[in-house]
């Protein structure tokens, strides 16, 4: 009997190994090409944005998580960097329409804003290039959330 569990065991964890080498995916198709070479026509950036995690915004925190594709965000600015392969850039950020935003370089992939009075509000979240303008022909780099902060209620004593 303990041969017979050995066995099944060792093929039980055979299989396992079998698949998951078979569902892996490579380090390039997963973080993208290496930074170390020059991509020759680089596809567009993309700028993928989810809505506001739900639990938070019940206790008016906004937080919004995002992704870029083809665009690596760093803190470098100016014409020079323009022209760097692979792309960079970083976000911009702005709430409710506001004249002002921030800009993001950080590449936290959370975008995180607390203090906003309950109702509606939205937030612009914008892929540019180290010289603040959007992506030329890129469809995805400006992409507006919209959510609402509840009304919490008075503790009761």
């Amino acid at each position: 009997m303990t041969t017979l569990i050995r066995t099944l065991a060792t093929i039980a964890a055979a299989g396992a190994m079998l698949a998951t080498s078979a569902f892996a995916q490579s380090a390039r198709e997963i973080r993208g090409p290496s930074p170390y070479n020059a991509i020759e026509n680089e596809p567009e950036p993309k700028l993928v944005v989810d809505p506001p995690l739900p639990d938070q915004l019940a206790r008016g925190i906004v937080q919004i998580q995002y992704r870029v594709e083809n665009v690596r965000i760093v803190p470098v600015f100016g014409a020079g960097a323009r022209t760097v392969s692979p792309r960079i850039g970083h976000l911009h950020v702005s709430v409710d329409d506001l004249p002002w935003h921030w800009a993001d370089a950080s590449d936290s992939n959370t975008v995180d804003v607390v203090g906003l009075p309950p109702g509606q509000h939205k937030i612009l979240i914008q892929l540019v290039n180290s010289e603040h303008r959007l992506f030329p022909a890129c469809a995805t780099c400006r992409q507006t959330v919209t959510f609402t902060i509840p009304q919490t209620k008075p503790h009761q004593h």
